[in-house]
Order: structure tokens, then sequence, then C-alpha cells
């Protein structure tokens, strides 16, 4: 039997983005228990297709419970399942995530999110050095066909230490270097949603190879990785 998204799970969360409290979620809560095992199977298939061509230390199924304590909304739980997969640090960087949630905001997103502040400084100093392989990469047409422009934040003038006239600032600037690619539900709910996902995740790899021998050498590409 082949595994597949459910219409279950986005009936569940409209119901839920309409009745968000806790005495309706813990009556319908073994309803939910029975379409979090489904979709689990779900994350845990796409684990098992990213390893074929990757390597996957950890999958991070995220909770339904929503942490309010510093938030303005106050509504206990999310209205999507959220899963990020973790290739295997310190040689290879880079992440995957998959984010399933009804009326078409489902989506997929790969890069550095929150990359650490000595990931940041290195990055920049490579883009500052020479940015021609990463345009290359991003600019390729096979490779923006699946994923479009690179997306994230950015600063509104150059870092500390760095040119703001310099010919590279537009990726110097940048806190993140990510790339999202958004389905439908019909797509969502599609037989070959699983397959597609995992071509998306493998037409990645050019920009984690290139960003993993970044992060892992120095200026000089001396390896950083203790034996």
């Amino acid at each position: 039997m082949s595994i597949s998204v459910s219409n279950a799970a986005f009936s569940f969360f409209k119901r839920l983005e309409k009745n968000n409290n806790r005495d309706w979620f813990n009556a319908n809560k073994p309803e939910f228990k029975k379409i979090e095992t489904d979709i689990k199977k779900v994350y845990h298939s796409i684990l098992e297709s990213l390893n074929s061509h990757d390597e996957i230390d950890k999958l991070k199924l995220f909770r339904i419970y929503r942490d309010v304590r510093f938030s303005k909304n106050k509504l206990p739980y999310k209205t999507h399942f959220g899963g990020a997969f973790h290739r295997a640090k310190p040689r290879l960087r880079g992440g995957y995530y998959l984010h399933i949630q009804p009326n078409n905001e489902s989506f997929i997103a790969t890069g550095f999110w929150q990359p650490e502040k000595e990931d940041l400084l290195r990055i920049r100093k490579e883009f500052e050095m020479d940015d021609e392989e990463m345009r290359d990469i991003i600019n390729n047409k096979d490779f923006q066909s699946v994923w479009g422009e690179l997306q994230g934040e950015s600063l509104k003038t150059a870092p500390k230490g760095f040119d703001k006239t310099h010919p590279a600032i537009d990726l110097i600037r940048r806190k993140q270097y990510i790339f999202t690619k958004k389905y439908t539900d019909k797509e969502v709910l599609d037989k070959d949603f699983l397959a597609s996902v995992n071509r998306a995740f493998k037409a990645i790899r050019p920009y984690f190879d290139y960003m993993s021998d970044v992060l892992t050498t120095d200026l000089n590409g001396v390896s950083l990785i203790k034996n």
C-alpha cells in the first residue's frame, strides 16, 4: 500500500481553525492521534527517500501544541504539521522542511534559516572573495524551474566590516539563504506528492554541496573538520 497524505488531515485542521480550544481538541483527540500516526508515515517515507541520495541524521516532527508564552496569539494549537530533516553534521550542511497545512498553505523549504553567527560570517566572507559559483548555481534554469529565486531576510545596509558598494553586496547583506516551494491542497493529496517532494529536495544538492564546502573550509580551502 502506497503512503500518501489523507484529506482527513486537512479536514481536521479546518475544523480546528474554527474550534481552537482545549475542550474541542480533547474531545477530538483520538481522531487527531490517528491522523498523526498516518502523517508520521509520510515523514518517515520522505526520510527514507532522502537517505537514498543524502545523509540525514535526524527527523524532527514538531508537536501540535503552540508555545504561547511570548506570543500575542494565544491559540493553543497549530493548524498544520511540520517536520525538519537534519543533514549529518559537521560534514554536511543545510536542512529540509515539510509543512502540511490546508487552504493551499503547504510548502517545502531548504537552506539556512538561522545560520550561526560564525557560519553567517564565513558565508559572507566567501561571497566577498568570490560569488561566481554561487550565482552559477542559483541562476541555473533547471534549478530555478524547481526552486525559483533565493529567499530570506536581508540587512538594509552592509554588515559591519563589509563594503556597501561591493558587487556581491546583495548576497552579503542576507541573513538567511533559503528556498521554498509551495503546494496546493490538490497537489498534496495527489499520489505523486511524496515523489515530487523528493525530486525537489534532490534538486537542491548543487546548492547544498557548495555551501557545505564553504562551511567546512577556511578561506584558503583548508578543511575545518577535525579527524
